[in-house]
């Protein structure tokens, strides 16, 4: 069990702005920069302003801010009071949004203007008190509203503590991005947040993490608490973008970066530029790791690894750098036991696919429940252990091997279909941008496959064709029925295709073209 000084937020920032106060600890667009001597500063700051509002240690604090030095300080202000952050999507709307104020059963929440009618547009629980940045009139409300300015006009210190926040304390609650369902409330220890951090093994003191997903995702939060824990630091930006990628890495100097999805694709459909040879990006975390891998290292030289992580839990898969096996996740970190299991929770043989499971040595090193809903936090963890809701495989080498999600895995004529390797197949086709595969319903029994493509801009594909290009890359029961065109596929903030929205659209009439019906079969001599 580390000290609190070494994992929770208050004591952490507080030893490293003695160590070394004029060391960097953030930059963020528009070159800004903050050594620790100063992030210590503006959170102590935000937090009297916070505790002048009524937030106290132990109280739920709504926070729903783009990426950038307000979110990071009212975060940490919550934290250094011994508060919970409960990090919101400021795209939330309507019921979604409901859910998440009502589940938290906060009192304050700090937000944007934009977002205050559609607050004041559901039922708000608890919510007692908007803190608002913007230029937009507050105005009056069903909840009264404060301008954000008041953070900074309640003195430099907080009051102290009411007692020492402790390393199984809750830091955070991350709401889940729903691909499947409803958004659940993860609830997040100091210790879990550290136990994550302590997997990225190759990361120290003299490198920068570009935090290019949003903070409230758990790879938004996790390198803030990484970096700081090895006395480095981090390069906020609002959001990914592929024309400005190189510009802000050399802008930024970061070292380290996640690409997920598309990200790496999109990069490599990029001309070269001359910011891509100056030799700051080090080392990326490629998830999934795809062909582009060898492509990526050889045009851009750093090291790539590849992980698998949830929001639960805490980094239990990272391979070693440039890994050659073919579709790996990597292998098990220290200090976490996996198994992969049958629907009764019985271990599958090596090399067949199953439910990951996963327990830590360590306790508190994985999220200790859904907030406000005991039932889901029994059915993840039952029989001890925490059940990821992901099909997996293992070689005899001990390599991990990500098939599909339970519910995206398409049942068609008494075979299993893993919609992942149906869409790695279909991204292997130069003309296509993003795919997803999944499962609609059949006039025999079970499902048909239905493929939703987007394309790359300028190009064509004649479904006809696509299909003969599957052939050799598919078993002949996995190859889609049905392929629709769109010009972007829904996605979550973190870029993950939401699948439950294609399949709730299903076969919309006219336009999805349908290979059987144009003469195109696939059968088991294929």
């Amino acid at each position: 069990m580390p000290a609190s000084e070494d994992c929770v937020l208050r004591y952490l920032l507080e030893k490293r702005a003695g160590e070394h106060p004029e060391r960097t600890y953030a930059t963020f667009e528009g070159g800004v920069e903050w050594s620790y001597a100063r992030t210590v500063q503006e959170t102590r700051r935000t937090a009297a302003g916070l505790q002048a509002l009524g937030l106290a240690q132990g109280d739920m604090l709504l926070i729903a801010l783009p990426n950038g030095p307000d979110a990071l300080r009212v975060w940490f202000a919550a934290n250094y009071l011994g508060a919970v952050a409960v990090h919101v999507n400021p795209a939330y709307r309507g019921s979604l949004l409901e859910r998440v104020i009502r589940n938290s059963g906060a009192k304050i929440f700090v937000t944007v203007d934009g977002l205050i009618e559609h607050i004041e547009a559901v039922d708000r629980g608890a919510l007692e008190k908007l803190v608002v940045f913007g230029t937009g009139a507050l105005g009056d409300g069903n909840v009264p509203r404060v301008s954000a300015s008041m953070l900074d006009e309640a003195g430099e210190e907080p009051a102290a503590l009411q007692r020492e926040i402790l390393p199984f304390d809750m830091q955070c609650i991350l709401y889940t991005s729903g691909t499947t369902g409803p958004s659940k409330g993860v609830m997040c220890s100091y210790l879990h947040i550290e136990t994550a951090g302590k997997a990225v093994h190759f990361l120290g003191a003299d490198d920068r993490y570009l935090v290019n997903l949003p903070m409230y995702h758990v790879a938004g939060v996790l390198p803030c608490m990484m970096m700081m824990g090895r006395g480095g630091s981090v390069a906020v930006i609002e959001r990914f973008r592929t024309s400005a990628f190189w510009q802000t890495i050399a802008e930024t100097k970061a070292t380290f970066a996640i690409l997920l999805g598309v990200m790496t694709r999109f990069l490599l459909s990029q001309p070269e530029c001359a910011e891509e040879k100056l030799g700051h990006l080090r080392y990326i975390i490629q998830q999934p790791l795809d062909d582009d891998a060898a492509e990526l290292r050889r045009r851009f030289g750093f090291d790539i690894y590849t992980s698998f992580n949830m929001t639960e839990v805490s980094l239990p898969i990272v391979s070693e750098p440039n890994p050659t096996t073919k579709g790996t996740c990597g292998r098990a970190r220290d200090g976490v036991e996996l198994r992969i299991v049958d629907e009764w929770d019985c271990e599958v043989p090596v090399g067949e696919s199953g439910e990951l499971i996963i327990r830590t040595d360590r306790p508190w090193a994985m999220m200790h429940g859904y907030y406000g809903d005991p039932e889901a936090t029994a059915k993840a963890w039952r029989n001890g252990w925490f059940h990821t809701g992901d099909t997996f495989r293992r070689d005899a080498n001990g390599n991990y091997f990500f098939v599909d999600r339970l519910k995206d895995t398409i049942r068609r004529r008494g075979e299993n279909i893993s919609s992942f390797e149906v869409e790695a197949a279909l991204m292997a086709h130069p003309a296509i941008r993003e795919a997803a595969a999944v499962a609609v319903d059949s006039e025999i029994s079970e499902s048909e496959v239905l493929a939703v493509l987007s394309l790359v801009e300028g190009q064509k594909l004649d479904p006809a064709s696509l299909i003969e290009f599957l052939r050799p890359h598919l078993a002949y029961f996995m190859i889609p029925r049905y392929v629709r065109f769109v010009a972007d596929l829904p996605k979550t903030p973190t870029q993950k295709i939401e699948k439950h929205v294609l399949r709730n659209v299903g076969l919309t009439a006219g336009d999805a073209w349908d290979r059987e019906k144009a003469g195109v079969y696939a059968k088991r001599q294929d």
